[in-house]
């Protein structure tokens, strides 16, 4: 088969490669599309320390099932699936207290062992979870995506009335504002230094956006500050944003060696709650229904789609900023 291969950091090639077998519990995908991830950058250029090397990336995706491995009930060859990507272990103590993105062994589809970005894949038939028929199979690669942002909002406060400042409109940020209007916010602030990404926030819902939260009018702060950048200076000024008694949320990905700098007393005296949001957790399945309720404006949220060669192409595309969700469809 046909397959995106990092052999080691910086170094990546399509190539061919032998076609998976499925084990004892196990299914084939041909994918039918499989969204960019900054992940899947950060292991194209060797900053993922989970990932071994050589790997096939690709986590977020969807696809018909080909053939079943020995064991395997409740899936039928021919039915379209969007699989979410976890692999816990079940044996550690964060995985015996139902905290499996926690677990000490942590791995998933794409990470740490091949993923979609081929025209065949091998998964647990566990994690598989049938397409309803109202969404599209390249709609479904939205879903790995949006159930970390569910897990992120299983973590927050979720009260009626709060007033959100998001930073980031990237995929991340797009979906956390969609899912912030749903859960009932009194105000949605997004903020961005890419204006064409602002626009699109105004579309899925936001009530202000600026490419600088000084700019925004509400000096008594937001009660829930979410940022989904990652990047320190946006984290520092995040943190000043929030409204005694209020959330902050980082949801982005930071550099592991990166430190950002805060007030403690502030953190004290304000009462700031911080908190993280690794991955998924039990949330797959409600992304997939809130997918089918059309929680998420999909065709706004994907606009570019590559064949599998492109995939140089389609990784530089989503490195410059352009567009939102970006595609590779490996049976193109």
């Amino acid at each position: 088969m046909r397959a995106v291969v990092v052999h080691t950091p910086g170094h990546h090639e399509v190539t061919t490669v032998a076609d998976p077998t499925p084990g004892p519990g196990e299914v084939v995908i041909a994918p039918a599309a499989v969204g960019i991830c900054g992940t899947d950058a950060h292991i194209v250029d060797g900053e993922f320390a989970p990932t071994p090397y050589p790997i096939i990336p690709g986590h977020e995706f969807t696809g018909e099932v080909l053939a079943l491995g020995t064991g395997v009930t409740g899936l039928r060859i021919g039915e379209q699936v969007a699989v979410d990507p976890s692999l816990f272990c079940g044996a550690c103590h964060f995985c015996a207290i139902g905290r499996g993105n926690l677990c000490e062994n942590w791995g998933a589809i794409g990470d740490t062992v091949d993923g979609a970005m081929a025209e065949y894949v091998k998964v647990p038939a566990a994690n598989c979870y049938r397409l309803p028929e109202n969404i599209e199979v390249s709609q479904g690669t939205l879903i790995e995506p949006l159930s970390c942002a569910v897990r992120g909002f299983d973590v927050l406060p979720r009260r009626l009335g709060d007033h959100y400042l998001i930073y980031g409109a990237g995929t991340m940020g797009l979906m956390m504002l969609q899912l912030a209007r749903t859960a009932g916010a009194a105000s949605l602030s997004v903020v961005d230094l890419n204006t064409d990404r602002l626009r699109v926030a105004e579309h899925l819902g936001a009530d202000a956006t600026a490419v600088s939260a000084a700019q925004l009018d509400r000096p008594q702060g937001w009660e829930t500050v979410i940022d989904c950048t990652g990047a320190i200076p946006v984290i520092e000024d995040g943190l000043t944003r929030v409204r005694r008694g209020g959330t902050f949320q980082q949801f982005g990905v930071a550099p592991s060696a990166a430190a950002a700098s805060f007030s403690p007393f502030k953190v004290y005296n304000d009462e700031i709650t911080i908190v993280g949001s690794m991955a998924v957790l039990h949330s797959f399945g409600r992304a997939v229904d809130l997918m089918a309720k059309g929680v998420i404006d999909a065709d706004t949220m994907i606009t570019h789609r590559y064949p599998l060669e492109d995939f140089g192409t389609a990784l530089q595309t989503f490195r410059q900023g352009t567009g939102r969700k970006i595609q590779i469809c490996p049976q193109a």
